[in-house]
């Protein structure tokens, strides 16, 4: 009685104890997972304390007891199995596999990047998405006290436009007992090329996230409905509609135990009702657009660059070893979102050999062979123009202007605000435009190139108007004034920038005009009127 009594309470501690660590680690129950091994180990190390602390006080019982011994040495078993696991998994021995778990597809520049109107350009990074979302978090005097906004800020397009997107999350412990009963209440929506921040207060709230405790934090509900899949990074999207989810990737082990991770599934969590569902990688919704994390997509391109003659080749000889430069952005394109980061050579020289373009759900990859400076050579040049203000340089976004690849970057001044514009050419990086507005910085560009012969202007760009104006109305962008005119009878809106056209003050309903101007998304850019 005795002895069952006593492996009675050695099982009932083992179960305590092994609930304890899987609902506080979430480890993954699978072979592909290091958690998963850690946890193996850590139970072991438990069942070893059980049989190794009643007799701690007498060595030599304790040095004699089997089971003492069967257990340290299925310990010993169980870490050989990982380390071996895990060299046999490295590119060591699979260099030619890691270069293949990328396919990269060599593309032409001026085909697949087509010029953008300066209305379109975004130019919010998530430092200044940080800055917008507190500020319009701190006006919400019913929710500032409760929540505050998550510094996730994922990248999408939503109904066409360039967004950043954000869970709100309880500020405290204590406000989340008085509030969890109702769920987070909003989320931040921010438009990347006007900056206009909204708080989108939800009919139903939040009630997954990973602001939450217990079982409806997001990686505990997805844990205990999946056990055995290992996830990657967690994104928070909003569908067409502005309904709130959680997209989990689900890792894909490809060389061994632990090596060439990809994503094979998707888990899309709603993140008010926690309803799930599971998509393979090729039927992921296309609304969706953060599967594959820039680290991961930049880790792969780094294999597929390095490792062209294998291994040892990409640590001593470094023949034809490329990989991507120190940082990325991210770049609006074929209703997805994809990541930009540069290619250079493996001795970190300050030139580029081109770029790549990585597809965040799909993991289509594309690169452009265009020589040039790298991104931070190019950030100084711009600082260089502005050091008498002591503006900083955020990390560049590729755009096509006049068929030039070109890196623009906003300048911030120490508060980490945007103060002005720069834009510099990737193959001539001393060529370097600035401006208060991005049309300003644009035209100052254009005449930039059209100075050095690159490029020349295009009349067909100039198109002209004539009628009778109905509205002017003043507003201030990136604190310029504009004049925007609606003429009778036509629906676009033409904007002329007063630092340019003084004169223009002077126009009132009912005036005729004759403009010339460039088309825009949403407004066209006036270049010249009469």
């Amino acid at each position: 009685m005795k002895k069952a009594k006593k492996y009675g309470i050695i099982i009932l501690i083992l179960l305590v104890v092994g609930f304890i660590y899987y609902y506080v680690t979430l480890p993954a129950i699978n072979i592909h997972s290091s958690g998963f091994w850690v946890a193996l180990i850590f139970i072991i190390a438990v069942i070893l304390a059980t049989q190794a602390i009643p007799n701690i006080q007498n060595p030599q019982i304790l040095k004699e007891n089997k089971k003492v011994k069967i257990l340290i040495g299925m310990i010993g078993a169980v870490v050989a199995v990982y380390l071996i696991g895990s060299v046999l998994s490295s590119p060591i021995v699979n260099a030619k596999k890691y270069q293949q778990l990328m396919q990269v597809e060599n593309r032409e520049f001026t085909e697949d990047i087509k010029q953008v109107s300066y209305d379109q350009i975004p130019i919010l990074d998530k430092e200044m998405a940080i800055l917008l979302g507190n500020r319009e978090m701190g006006s919400m005097v019913d929710m500032v006290s409760q929540f505050e906004v998550s510094s996730r800020y994922t990248q999408i397009n939503y109904q066409d436009k360039p967004v950043r997107v954000s869970p709100l999350v309880y500020a405290t412990p204590i406000k989340w007992l008085t509030n969890q009963s109702d769920g987070i209440p909003a989320y931040v929506l921010i438009d990347m090329t006007t900056q206009n921040t909204q708080l989108v207060k939800l009919d139903e709230g939040i009630r997954y996230s990973e602001s939450e405790y217990f079982n409806r934090n997001i990686y505990r509900h997805l844990r205990f409905r999946y056990p055995t899949y290992i996830f990657d990074d967690l994104s928070f999207e909003i569908n067409e509609e502005g309904v709130p989810y959680w997209i989990a990737p689900v890792k894909k082990f490809n060389i061994g135990l632990f090596g060439g991770q990809t994503i094979g599934k998707v888990v899309l969590c709603n993140a008010i009702t926690g309803e799930t569902t599971v998509y393979d990688i090729e039927d992921v919704p296309t609304w969706i657009d953060s599967v594959y994390n820039a680290d991961l997509l930049m880790e792969l391109y780094d294999y597929h660059g390095t490792l062209q003659h294998g291994f040892l080749n990409s640590i001593l000889g470094q023949r034809d070893c490329l990989r991507t430069t120190d940082g990325y952005n991210y770049l609006a394109l074929e209703d997805d979102v994809w990541v930009y980061t540069g290619v250079t050579s493996v001795n970190t020289d300050q030139s580029s050999v081109g770029f790549v373009l990585m597809n965040q759900r799909t993991m289509e990859t594309r690169y452009y062979s265009v020589e040039g400076a790298i991104e931070e050579s190019a950030m100084r040049s711009a600082e260089g123009q502005v050091q008498h203000l002591g503006y900083t340089a955020s990390f560049p976004l590729l755009l096509n202007i006049a068929d030039e690849p070109t890196y623009f970057i906003a300048l911030k001044d120490n508060a980490g605000l945007v103060k002005m514009y720069a834009m510099v050419n990737i193959q001539k990086y001393q060529w370097v435009a600035i401006g208060d507005t991005v049309q300003d910085c644009e035209q100052a560009y254009i005449s930039l190139l059209n100075t050095n012969g690159i490029a020349e202007s295009n009349p067909t760009d100039i198109q002209e108007k004539q009628g009778v104006i109905e509205t002017v109305a003043p507003v201030v962008i990136d604190g310029n004034t504009h004049y925007y005119i609606l003429l009778q009878g036509d629906e676009s809106i033409y904007d002329i920038l007063i630092s340019e056209f003084p004169q223009a003050v002077r126009l009132a309903a009912g005036d005729s005009i004759h403009v010339s101007y460039i088309e825009g998304n949403a407004v066209n850019s006036v270049e010249a009127f009469y």
